[in-house]
């Protein structure tokens, strides 16, 4: 498999998934068992506002490696036939960018950069928590 010429659609389908999952970990280890609560707060996280607002973070901060945020790049640029009806176009293609990136480090096995990128992201969101 040839992650490098994958196209930043299918990069973002496998980091979606992968950062959904480890939202949903997080949320059920800090010991939320309300269904309710459990899914406003993995929205809050994983939603594609959230999303672009962390990817803002990570890039104003230059956090990213320059092989990351051409990851980021190929992301942002995919052509996407439909818009979700909740989002605009900017803040669809930024949250795509983020979940291009998390793909392109879970599908490289670079584990360790991914798990340093989640917790940071989880760590920003925390903050914009403690906000609300």
């Amino acid at each position: 498999m040839n992650v490098e010429a994958m196209n930043g659609s299918m990069l973002a389908f496998v980091g979606d998934a992968y950062y959904d999952l480890k939202i949903r970990e997080m949320l059920i280890r800090r010991g939320i068992n309300k269904s309710k609560k459990f899914h406003e707060s993995a929205v809050f996280y994983v939603s594609a506002k959230a999303q672009s607002k962390i990817l803002q973070r990570l890039i104003d901060e230059d956090y990213l490696t320059d092989e990351e945020l051409v990851i980021v790049r190929r992301g942002r640029n995919v052509k996407s036939g439909t818009v979700p009806k909740n989002t605009d176009v900017i803040i669809y293609r930024q949250s795509t960018a983020f979940e291009a990136l998390i793909g392109f480090l879970y599908l490289t096995a670079r584990f360790a950069r991914l798990d340093e990128v989640v917790l940071y992201c989880i760590e920003i969101r925390g903050e914009d928590e403690a906000h609300v």
